[in-house]
């Protein structure tokens, strides 16, 4: 994903400074080139060394090394990196950035910076609300920095309260939007993911074995994009993407109200949840009782969103998915045409462990408005997320 991009990290000296290798760990397994800049307080917290052997790049610590290459390498550090990212952001280097001081190899890259700049601040909880703190990040987002808000809970003091180091998971998100292709920026998505529920009584419902795993992938895909994501959640043990607004809903009807509601004004909306067809006619108010003999269940009809949708579709591109057990294109195919969708996704499900509900990796074969159909490789389902929204941005580029 990351494959050409050059991340430059800046590390100050602080407590936290213990967990940036492994987000550092991370951007390199995505491909990316990281080198890491460190000030002579981080290097009393971690060793370079530490950074070295993440990154495979020699670590900088001294504005006055002679250079490796016969350039100003702090000049060359700078304009080569595409992404510079300030973790942990501590008050000192939050207020040389904002003042425009240079005195040592870190603070001097982030003056030359041609890319974008993150600044991850942790620090204890009355300093981060000092005035003089609050009035610099201020300073470093009208420049065209961004600056995460840390995350609120128990500090190295003892205290609890803001200035906490995010997690890794939240920084990254932050990071692969800043270094993303921007082609949703501007665009409101909505995603629903998940199964839902149908319940008979308070203890036995009517559901599927969907995880939202594939729904999750693709609103975490929308946002790397740049988009405004709201994602409609079934009940899913998953965690929520960084960065993506979540709506948590039970029932086929909730999830209507829901996507509904969210997908007025929206660009683009992706049914990628597995909706229940039937609900019980009747629900108990407490838990049925087993008696002798059989029981007879009555269904109904729950609310078809997805045609709904289409049927007050306007301008926004509907993406549609299809879990089938046979006749694969023909039944996706019908269904694109009679819920008027843009495009279907269409996999397998019930055949094969690698693909379907609760895999990892997906089967996936992509029907179009225009009559194209790609049968796409076994893919990890974040891979088949980046392709589904490849030809979302071509649609909205050709409406």
């Amino acid at each position: 994903m990351l494959k050409g991009k050059t991340v430059l990290a800046g590390t100050c000296g602080g407590i936290a400074l213990y967990k940036v290798p492994l987000l550092l760990g991370r951007l390199r397994d995505l491909g990316a080139d990281v080198h890491v800049v460190m000030t002579e307080a981080a290097t009393r917290f971690v060793s370079p060394l530490t950074f070295q052997t993440v990154t495979g790049n020699p670590v900088h610590t001294d504005l006055f090394e002679p250079p490796r290459l016969w350039n100003v390498e702090h000049i060359a550090l700078a304009e080569r990196a595409d992404l510079v990212v300030v973790a942990p952001a501590t008050a000192n280097i939050l207020g040389k950035a904002a003042a425009g001081v240079a005195d040592d190899f870190l603070s001097t890259v982030l003056l030359a910076a041609r890319g974008q700049v993150l600044y991850v601040p942790a620090m204890d909880a009355a300093m981060y609300a000092h005035p003089a703190v609050q009035r610099n990040i201020a300073l470093l987002r009208e420049f065209g920095a961004e600056v995460m808000e840390p995350d609120r809970g128990r500090l190295a003091s003892g205290l609890v309260g803001p200035g906490r180091y995010p997690e890794t998971d939240r920084i990254l998100a932050a990071c692969l939007r800043l270094l993303g292709p921007g082609d949703l920026a501007g665009r409101k998505v909505v995603v629903s993911a998940g199964p839902t529920r149908e319940h008979l009584d308070p203890v036995r419902f009517l559901s599927n074995p969907s995880t939202g795993r594939m729904g999750f992938a693709l609103a975490a895909e929308a946002r790397r994009r740049s988009a405004d994501v709201v994602l409609v959640s079934g009940p899913t043990e998953l965690p929520p993407p960084p960065e993506v607004r979540v709506v948590r809903v039970t029932t086929a009807a909730e999830m209507r109200e829901a996507v509904l509601g969210e997908a007025a004004g929206a660009d683009v909306v992706i049914m990628a949840a597995a909706v229940a067809d039937w609900r019980p006619r009747e629900r108990a108010s407490r838990k049925v009782k087993k008696t002798e003999g059989d029981m007879e269940l009555r269904l109904v009809r729950t609310p078809d969103i997805l045609a709904e949708l289409g049927r007050d579709k306007g301008r926004r591109v509907l993406v549609g998915f299809a879990a089938e057990t046979g006749d694969l294109v023909e039944n996706a195919r019908a269904k694109l045409q009679a819920k008027n969708l843009d495009l279907i996704a269409a996999n397998p499900v019930g055949q094969a462990e690698d693909s379907g509900f609760a895999a990892v990796t997906n089967r996936v074969t992509l029907l179009a408005r225009d009559g194209s159909v790609e049968e796409l490789p076994l893919m990890a389902k974040d891979e088949v997320a980046r392709t589904v929204l490849d030809r979302v941005v071509r649609l909205l580029e050709e409406a």
